[in-house]
Formats: structure tokens, C-alpha cells, sequence
């Protein structure tokens, strides 16, 4: 058994940012699935946020309005006590990244670039060219590396070993040994991403499958505002690679098939930079109305850059050309760029405080993985990023502070029965049954993307409910080819189908019930936002038969009260 004051699991920018917080005090483990640069923190391109004031266009602005844009920008969902925290720590966290070695962009007088992004009254979001979560991830792993934080890379978490209300560590896979290890840890912290590739097309890493959100609920810490989900306007028609909004921000136009900027016909003030859930609701409608282009790869709109000219697009979107050349054969200084929305965030999660705290002591989270809530209905683009390191910042203050105070010590007993359960369930899987994992997750998947999409009804949702239901069913027959535990891809992927079922049903059982449209949340028979019935977080717990129960809690408001979303 491993023992450690704190394991992080996710090596993304909220695990790397709490882990270089805790190190200097106490024993932190971060563990990953991946080396922690190949967490999906890399691919984030456009920027990150923060009132800094240094764009022109600018000058006026501040973290009050930052925090007013993106309370609208969620629907008024957000729980703005937290939205004020992260966007008040939005200019300590970019210039102390900055401090640290992190390559932004530059204006001609020094200061740190920032663009304009959707929803956001001012250009607000700091970049370093289309390569922001690139560079931003690259340089707290460095800094991690020069604290000597120990990192487990390519160890799979696969449970929490918790009891009586209390977090004792984990059960990880060590899958280049081959081995379960038992950990034991004061504190643990789930920075694991989001549920991404519960979704058969989606801008996400595959190993942004919502496992942790899943192992979080099985040990009773519920799910919040899961039917939330993100879908991206502009991802590359085929791959689905993310076409960071930053295309747009630097001035790129969305064209349909009778070569117009439809965006116009939607919101004509805010045209392609309008919030994402209002961009990617008009592209599909024009998909659906016949005015998109169509080849053998599907139907799609054209984002178009060619007019930015070529210096432009080198100098700001480089990795957008290069992606565009390599996977859809078209170079953007001369060809626009063929696109369709999909999925791409979850604003749900594991239900959080401010402080990163859950409801199961020493057991907290942050990243895309946490709800806590600062994005809503809607996330605003920029915001991502932001959300994880200043999260991550706080988690490890609170972590601390618990370790400090704590007088209890974990228990080996429970972390030991976690791993006796673990095997024995390594063993059913490899024993018995007829069905393949990858053909119970395919359907899975193709389930989401059907009946849960961008526009929702009553119909597809109670159809894809009823779907989600027969393949929980499936999954009790589910057998994988061996039990060896090295590098064994098919059973991590049979073990974490399990959370990736449990993330489904609570998105599809929360749109289902949520009888309005808000923020990406979009029912074609409840168009309108409804607050007086429904200006409430989805909670979703484990009950005692596995089955899930639903309750709700209103949102936290302070000084911005709920009005019309007009842009």
C-alpha cells in the first residue's frame, strides 16, 4: 500500500496547479493516466480570461464586468458568489503564470495580448497565439517538476475508498507493472476532466470520459446540472478538432451554402460572436434548413478566414492552419474551413463548494471534472482554463488548511477492502457474459448524440432514457478477453463504461425533467427560459438500490438578478 498526505488524480492544468500549491508542505501524489502533457488541458487554443485592460478596446474593463458577462453568459445559472471569486482571481492567476515563464503574446508596449471572444463585453482573453492551453499546461508541469512533486504516470484510478462520510484514498491500475495499488492519502483531490466521449462526436481526448465523475457518484457525492452540456459551433467537419473561437475572435465569418453570414439572421449585434450555445443552435438550424454544404463526410457551414490574410493567420491561428491542412486537406489563407458543431464541454460535475469542498470528507475536486458552479447554463469561451487553475489554486489552499486541522488519520482497512472489491470485479468481467464493452460504449454513445443533442424533446429524450436503461442492462453481461492487468485497454475501458452509463443517464434523466430552455440546455417544446419553476441546480445522487435520485437547489444570486439573455 502506497501512502501519501495528498493524491491528485488528473495531471491538467487544475491537478498541476494544486499540486505545485501543496507540494512545498506536504507529500502530494499526482496521478495520471497519460503524462500529464498529454492531458486534454493541452488542446485548449484560444485563451484564457481575465480584465486586464490591456487591449484598446478595453481599458474600462474589470473583474465586475468579467463576472457580469459571464453570470449573463450562463443563463443566470451560475452560482455568482463563485463567479466573483474566479474572476477577481482571474488577473493574480494570468500574471503569476506570466511570472512563471508562460510564453503569452505580445502588444508592441509589452503587455500581454488579449481578443475578443463571444459573450464578453470587452476583448478580455489572453493568449499566446492558437496554442494557449499548450503553452499554459507545458509550464506548470515544469514547475512541478522543479518542486519534485511525484508524479504516477499511465496509473488508472478506478475507485475511491471511502466510508462513513469519509475519503481514505483510492485504487489505482498501475498499468505498465500490471498491478492494483492501494493508496492512502489525508486529502484527495479529482481533477480528471470532463465526460466528453460519453458523446459519440466530440472535440474531446479519449480519455475524457467522465470516469471520475462516475467513481465520485458510486461513493455517494452527487452530480450537479449534468444535462448541461456544451456543444462547440466550429470543429473540423470529419475529425472534429476543435476550431478554437478564436477564429472568430480574430474576425473569421461562419457562411452557408448561399454564401451568407447567417449569423446575422440570429443576433445581428453580436454576428459570429455570440455566445457558443446561441453560435452552435444557428449552425445546426441552417444545417437543418438545407443551407449547408454536404459531402460524403456530412453535412456543414464554412468558417471562413481567407479575408484576415495570410500574415494574420501565421502569426495568431498557426495551429489552426496546420490542423487544417493535415486532417481536411485545406489550407485557410485560401480556402475556408469546413465545419460542424459538437460536443465539447461539460458545465456539469461533481458538486462542489467554493472551496473546491464535497459533500464526502477529504474528497474534493476541480476542473472540468467540479461543479461548483461558474459556468452555468453556458460556459463562455476563456473561462475554461481560467476555471482550473484558479480552482486548482483554491483546492490546495483548502487542502491545506484541512490537513492542518485534521486529527484523524485514514484508515488501511478501507482502502484494503477497496481493492479486495475491485479484483473481485476484474474477475466477473473476464468470467462470464456475451457482450462486447465496445459495442455496449458505441451505442452508448450514438445514444447521446441522438437524443440528447443540441435541440431536445420530450420524445427523444424519454427514447434515449429508455436506451440508456437497456444498456445498463447490457453492461451486466459485458466480458472482456482477459483479466491481465498490463496494458490492458479493453478492461479499463469496461471498467470505466460503468461510470460512463452512470454519466449518461444522469445527463439524459436531468434534460428529461428540466421542462424550459437555458444556456445550452435547448427543448424544442419548452423554448422559452422559465425561472420561476425552474432557476435551479440539478442534483443527481446514487441511491441505496444504484438508482438515481433527483433533487434541486437553487442558485446562489447576489447582486446580478435574473434578466433577459439578449445579445
Amino acid at each position: 500500500m502506497i501512502h501519501h498526505d495528498v493524491v491528485i488524480v488528473g495531471g491538467g492544468l487544475a491537478g498541476l496547479r494544486a499540486a505545485v500549491g501543496l507540494c512545498d508542505r506536504h507529500d502530494v501524489a499526482l496521478v495520471s493516466k497519460v503524462h500529464p502533457i498529454r492531458s486534454h488541458s493541452i488542446a485548449a487554443q484560444g485563451g484564457i480570461n481575465a480584465a486586464l485592460g490591456n487591449n484598446p478596446d478595453a481599458r474600462d474593463d474589470t473583474w465586475e464586468k468579467h463576472t457580469f458577462d459571464t453570470i449573463k453568459g450562463s443563463d443566470y445559472l451560475a452560482d455568482q458568489d463563485a463567479v466573483e471569486i474566479m474572476c477577481k482571481e482571474a488577473i493574480n492567476v494570468v500574471y503569476e503564470m506570466d511570472h512563471w515563464g508562460c510564453p503569452f503574446s505580445r502588444f508592441p508596449d509589452g503587455t500581454i495580448c488579449q481578443r475578443p471572444f463571444g459573450g464578453a463585453g470587452f476583448p478580455r482573453t489572453c493568449y499566446s497565439a492558437d496554442l494557449t492551453g499548450h503553452v499554459l499546461l507545458n509550464t506548470l508541469y515544469e514547475r512541478a517538476v522543479a518542486k519534485g512533486v511525484r508524479v504516477y504516470a499511465e496509473y488508472v484510478a478506478v475507485a475511491l475508498a471511502a466510508e462513513d462520510g469519509t475519503c481514505h484514498g483510492v485504487v489505482l491500475i498501475d498499468q505498465v507493472r500490471g498491478t492494483i495499488i492501494p493508496v492512502l492519502a489525508k486529502a484527495t483531490l479529482f481533477a480528471t476532466g470532463g465526460y466528453g466521449r460519453v458523446y459519440f462526436h466530440s472535440t474531446n481526448a479519449l480519455i475524457n470520459n467522465g470516469s471520475g465523475i462516475g467513481m465520485a457518484y458510486a461513493a455517494g457525492v452527487p452530480m450537479k446540472d449534468m444535462e448541461f452540456v456544451q456543444f462547440h459551433p466550429t470543429t473540423l467537419l470529419g475529425t472534429n478538432i476543435l476550431m478554437t473561437e478564436a477564429c472568430r475572435g480574430e474576425g473569421g465569418y461562419l457562411i452557408n451554402n448561399k454564401g451568407e453570414r447567417f449569423m446575422e439572421r440570429y443576433v445581428p449585434k453580436a454576428m459570429e460572436l455570440a455566445p457558443r450555445d446561441i453560435v452552435s443552435r444557428s449552425i445546426q438550424t441552417e444545417i437543418e434548413t438545407g443551407n449547408a454544404f454536404e459531402n460524403e463526410q456530412g453535412l456543414y457551414v464554412h468558417l471562413d478566414l481567407r479575408h484576415l490574410g495570410e500574415r494574420m493567420i501565421l502569426e495568431r491561428l498557426p495551429g489552426i492552419r496546420r490542423i487544417s491542412i493535415d486532417f481536411a486537406g485545406v489550407d485557410p489563407v485560401r480556402e475556408p474551413i469546413p465545419i460542424m458543431p459538437c460536443q465539447h464541454y461539460s458545465m456539469g460535475g461533481i458538486d462542489t463548494n467554493t472551496r473546491g469542498e464535497t459533500t464526502l470528507k477529504a474528497f474534493y475536486a476541480a476542473g472540468e471534472c467540479a461543479c461548483v458552479s461558474v459556468h452555468g447554463g453556458n460556459r463562455l469561451g476563456g473561462n475554461s482554463l481560467l476555471d482550473t487553475i484558479v480552482f486548482g489554486k483554491i483546492c490546495a489552499a483548502s487542502i491545506d488548511e484541512f490537513l492542518r486541522e485534521q486529527r484523524r488519520a485514514p484508515v488501511e482497512g478501507v482502502v484494503a477492502r477497496k481493492k479486495e472489491e475491485m479484483e473481485i470485479k476484474i474477475r466477473k468481467l473476464s468470467d462470464s457474459g456475451n457482450e462486447s464493452p465496445f459495442r455496449v460504449l458505441d451505442d452508448l454513445r450514438k445514444t447521446m448524440d441522438e437524443c440528447v443533442g443540441i435541440f431536445r424533446t420530450e420524445g427523444e429524450l424519454e427514447a434515449g432514457l429508455e436506451r440508456v436503461l437497456a444498456i445498463r442492462e447490457r453492461y451486466r453481461r459485458v466480458k472482456v478477453s482477459s483479466s491481465a492487468l498490463h496494458m490492458n485497454y479493453e478492461l479499463i475501458g469496461a471498467l470505466e463504461l460503468e461510470s460512463m452509463i452512470d454519466v449518461g443517464h444522469a445527463i439524459t434523466l436531468g434534460a428529461l425533467l428540466r421542462r424550459e430552455s437555458r444556456g445550452a440546455h435547448f427543448r424544442r417544446d419548452y423554448t422559452k427560459r422559465n425561472d420561476q419553476d425552474w432557476l435551479k441546480h440539478t442534483l443527481v445522487t446514487r441511491g441505496a438500490g444504484g438508482e438515481p435520485f433527483v433533487s434541486y437547489r437553487p442558485p446562489v444570486i447576489t447582486r446580478y438578478q435574473p434578466m433577459e439573455r439578449v445579445y
